[in-house]
């Protein structure tokens, strides 16, 4: 049970992370890969594709 409470609350604080600043939420997810790239260009497109990107990146682990 342990595991998962600290599992959650990681997740959680990357996602608060990727709220304020998208990239960084996925670099601290997946490092830098091709999603953390993806990402940055999202961003740069619009706040909103980036931060649902990094949620995105975040959750599906």
């Amino acid at each position: 049970m342990e595991g998962r409470k600290d599992s959650f609350l990681g997740d959680l604080f990357r996602i608060i992370v990727a709220v304020i600043l998208p990239p960084l939420g996925v670099l601290l997810e997946v490092g830098l890969t091709k999603h953390f790239w993806i990402n940055i260009l999202l961003t740069l497109l619009g706040w909103l594709p980036g931060i649902i990107h990094a949620v995105w990146v975040i959750s599906r682990r």
